[in-house]
């Protein structure tokens, strides 16, 4: 088969995240079925405008994010329509409305979320409102008339894609590129209790949260401690160092910066606990790659995050709140059993939570001859 996918980024994007991962992990499976696979994809700097990753060919339109869709769109009717068996449009935030067009391919569109309360943290005004109110769902209205099936990775995208017209929608497993502890016994935590906040700093992310939770959990919990670990280098992330600095435990939290996957894998297995506070997710990545290394999580009850936490199982979902999330983490850490119940439950799922069983749904969804 010949496969055609249209996507912002390529994994290899600096801004690259845990959806680029799920689009190389099946397309590179792909390819070692037999398959013929071509992104298109945004180019960045230095990057070539035609690539190859382990047989994945790669083809870069464009720098600009605003632009990009509108260009790439243009290269896809003058180029590759009606070229290929099948077509898969992953939607973030700026469709390319390539279904609109191709005639040929089965065509399937791919959301991982759906922008929705990410407007407001991440565009200012007016763009945000014109953004939530006008924009996406005009743009998912237009999607809808394609009449194609949509792919997600959670209850809560599918559940807003139903809301917003979509006939058709299929559920295919998240995945996780870090390999499951063979066992979590013996591997021993920081002596400490430790929050782990990971990812880079952005506002949608909330890590502004994280702080003031430790800071209401260490009242509770004396020796607590916090490490900081991801990018701070937009406006967002240079507000919260500030905050840090401020902070009246700022001797207990350490920023580690951009760490290394080792680095990453080191800290999920010794933290205690992980916190994931965004506005929106598609699925939480960091909460089921902490779970494989035996650390459960509090996560804030939005989309995405309630999907990746079974509560009161492998971790704990909270309101909306600092106070809330504190509340949970103190919960927790002062109850021995929870806590090692969680840490053996978390682990187990994970190991559940694959990109084989993520390409095995994925095959079952584009069809037998896959």
């Amino acid at each position: 088969m010949n496969i055609l996918w249209l996507t912002w980024k390529d994994h290899l994007h600096p801004e690259a995240g845990g959806a680029e991962v799920v689009a190389r992990e099946i397309t590179q499976r792909l390819v070692s079925d037999g398959h013929t696979v071509t992104i298109l994809t945004c180019g960045y700097k230095g990057a070539p405008r035609f690539d190859n990753f382990n047989g994945v060919r790669v083809i870069r339109v464009g720098t600009n994010r605003y632009t990009h869709s509108f260009q790439a769109l243009a290269y896809y009717v003058k180029y590759l329509r009606n070229k290929y068996d099948i077509l898969i449009e992953e939607v973030n935030a700026a469709p390319y409305f390539s279904v609109l067009f191709e005639r040929k391919a089965r065509k399937f569109l791919l959301y991982h979320q759906m922008e929705g309360p990410v407007w407001f943290y991440e565009t200012k005004p007016p763009l945000s409102y014109i953004g939530h109110y006008i924009l996406e769902p005009i743009a998912t209205w237009l999607l809808t008339l394609s009449r194609t099936p949509a792919i997600t990775i959670s209850e809560s995208t599918a559940s807003d894609l139903l809301k917003h017209g979509f006939r058709k929608t299929h559920i295919i497993s998240e995945g996780i590129e870090i390999e499951p502890l063979p066992d979590i016994a013996g591997i021993d935590k920081f002596e400490r209790p430790t929050l782990l906040s990971l990812g880079a700093m952005r506002a949608m992310k909330r890590t502004m949260h994280h702080i003031q939770a430790f800071e209401i959990a260490k009242d509770a919990i004396p020796e607590l401690q916090l490490k900081v670990a991801g990018s701070s280098s937009s406006e967002y992330g240079k507000q919260v160092l500030a905050r840090i600095k401020k902070s009246r435990y700022a001797s207990d939290i350490e920023y580690l910066g951009k760490v290394s996957i080792d680095d990453k894998i080191r800290l999920m297995q010794k933290s205690h606990l992980i916190m994931q506070t965004a506005a929106h997710e598609g699925w939480g990545l960091t909460v089921t790659e902490a779970a494989s290394q035996g650390t459960p999580a509090v996560v804030y009850d939005v989309h995405g995050l309630r999907d990746s936490v079974r509560h009161g199982k492998t971790g704990m979902i909270a309101q909306q709140s600092p106070l809330a999330l504190a509340g949970n983490i103190v919960h927790i850490l002062e109850d021995p059993k929870l806590y090692r119940d969680m840490r053996r439950a978390a682990w187990e799922w994970s190991k559940s939570i694959t990109f084989t069983q993520s390409y095995a749904d994925f095959k079952e969804v584009v069809g037998d001859r896959v």
